[in-house]
């Protein structure tokens, strides 16, 4: 059987979620994928798409990285033996290469750590970390008309 074709901008099946405020508030110099450490409870809420990046962000304590401020709603169908927190702070699996180079640079050079994606992958749940800068409020107004024109140039070569 063929393999469904997708369109052109169109986000891949195993997305769960997307955190497009970060893109609009940081400029992201590089990206990194990372595992999470997820009770039982939470993957069945990301396997319903119960999940929230928006507020959330990466910290790096003691030689790990934890993600903050995610938020995964419990299901109602939860166990009743456990009192499931939809804030609790996550630990992000990461080589140690990895995680050397991302301490160098938060602690040295100013960067910030933000959650970008996640998704799934060969049945794992996966979140991709940008290495960002912030942006400040004339950069986002030029990425705004950046989009804007670029939007207006498809829309008039496609009635050419």
């Amino acid at each position: 059987m063929a393999k469904r074709k997708r369109k052109p901008g169109q986000q891949p099946d195993n997305t769960i979620a997307l955190n497009k405020k970060a893109l609009h508030d940081y400029f992201i110099e590089e990206q990194f994928e990372a595992g999470l450490v997820l009770e039982g409870w939470e993957v069945k809420s990301l396997r319903a798409g119960r999940v929230q990046l928006k507020e959330g962000y990466v910290t790096i304590k003691d030689g790990e990285a934890w993600l903050f401020g995610a938020h995964i709603s419990p299901l109602p169908t939860a166990s009743t033996h456990i009192n499931p927190d939809p804030r609790r702070t996550r630990k992000l699996l990461l080589h140690r290469r990895e995680l050397g180079k991302l301490i160098g640079a938060v602690e040295r050079r100013g960067y910030t750590l933000v959650p970008l994606s996640l998704y799934w992958k060969k049945g794992r749940a996966k979140l991709k970390i940008g290495l960002a800068k912030g942006k400040k409020l004339y950069d986002k107004r030029a990425a705004e008309r950046e989009r804007d024109w670029q939007r207006e140039k498809q829309r008039l070569l496609k009635t050419r």
